[in-house]
């Protein structure tokens, strides 16, 4: 069985998945979910969005790929480059989860995403292209209601068509 590379993103309907280096979201399900979901995996992630991790989350490697030489951070295995990232994370299945460079940049390698669509326009200041359709086919949806002073929001599952 090949290794699968799964992003794992909070996106709105502009595509916004940051606003002011932070997820513009805190929905409970979501965060559930994402633990779920990253757990046991290496996280593959910019260092911006290493940043924004309110901590060192437990259970997972926290794999930074920046292109500052020289930047450390306790808990965190640097990589320079995504072939680097690739091989520190090793065979197994791998979670991404930002920020945009980053899904960019392993969008070939990506076979499933895993997004919690948000029903707004946030207009944020980072961004993920919404999924070509012809690569991608949605194989789950689960749709929540606003509630609690959250806004309305879809747990979706897409995979790669080709």
């Amino acid at each position: 069985m090949a290794r699968e590379v799964i992003f794992v993103v909070a996106r709105a309907i502009d595509g916004t998945i940051a606003q002011d280096d932070d997820v513009p979201w805190k929905i409970r399900e979501d965060l559930q979910r994402f633990k779920r979901l990253t757990m046991g995996k290496p996280m593959i992630m910019g260092r911006k969005t290493f940043d924004s991790l309110p901590k060192l989350l437990p259970g997972r490697r926290h794999i930074v790929l920046t292109h500052q030489k020289g930047w450390s951070a306790p808990g965190a295995e640097v990589a320079h480059s995504l072939e680097e990232a690739l091989e520190l994370a090793g065979d197994g299945d791998i979670a991404v989860i930002g920020g945009g460079v980053i899904f960019d940049l392993f969008l070939p390698l990506a076979t499933r995403m895993e997004i919690t669509e948000i029903y707004e326009n946030t207009d944020g200041d980072v961004f993920m292209a919404t999924p070509d359709p012809k690569l991608w086919r949605e194989t789950f949806r689960e749709k929540h209601r606003a509630e609690n002073g959250d806004p309305a929001y879809a747990f979706v599952t897409l995979e790669r068509a080709a």
